[in-house]
């Protein structure tokens, strides 16, 4: 049985990665920069992402949305209010986006052509695990970290940050009340991945947004 198991999740990420160099190539034909932020469930994964996507139009840059949860199109809405173009997945259970997810709701999207895109940024399930197993055809895996959850998640979770090229620590005007070692959770993630880009970042303040955005200015002329 444990045999079967494997071989059968083995068959399921060889079938999402042929679909995710698929995606792949059709977002590098397209010219868009293609991010895919991973966090867990209250990190303030998408109150980051409604900040970055106000900035992005307010200099001038097209950037779309699209927006993973397993039920309701909260998240969706609140991002909509940014006026980039959002479009929701609801993967009913599933813990993780997929790249034949991605695939089907990129068909039909009203408006939006890759094309005339900058940047397109996949807002994962709030999971540290399966997501870092599935490919969605993104050039840059973000991993995200509040620090109300601890210094110790990246050697929790090697996986994601193992497999990310950019991590960002959230509500970092938190830090002080809640007693957040920064030196410690800086080691702990290159301890995982040395050498990976970190911002430090407030939705609420502002804090580290310049240095996120002039990174994605810079990773979008590779693109």
């Amino acid at each position: 049985m444990t045999t079967r198991i494997v071989e059968l999740r083995r068959g399921i990420l060889k079938k999402n990665d042929e679909l995710a160099a698929g995606l792949r190539q059709r977002f590098t034909s397209a010219g868009v920069l293609v991010l895919n932020l991973v966090s867990s469930p209250g990190t303030g994964k998408t109150a980051f992402l409604e900040l970055t996507l106000r900035a992005l139009r307010a200099r001038g840059a097209d950037a779309a949305a699209l927006v993973g949860d397993l039920e309701t199109d909260n998240d969706a809405r609140r991002l909509a209010a940014s006026g980039a173009p959002v479009r929701q997945i609801n993967t009913h259970g599933i813990c993780h986006l997929d790249a034949e997810m991605v695939t089907k709701h990129l068909e039909g999207w009203e408006g939006v052509s890759l094309a005339g895109l900058n940047y397109l940024f996949i807002e994962n399930v709030g999971n540290l695990v399966c997501p870092s197993s599935y490919d969605l055809g993104e050039r840059i895996r973000v991993a995200l970290l509040s620090v109300t959850e601890g210094e110790d998640k990246p050697l929790k979770y090697p996986g994601l940050f193992n497999s990310s090229d950019a991590a960002v620590i959230t509500k970092i005007d938190l830090a002080v009340p809640c007693a957040f070692d920064r030196d410690l959770a800086l080691k702990n993630i290159n301890e995982i991945r040395p050498g990976i880009r970190i911002f430090e970042t407030s939705a609420k303040t502002g804090a580290g947004m310049d240095e996120w955005l002039a990174y994605l200015a810079e990773q979008a002329k590779h693109s």
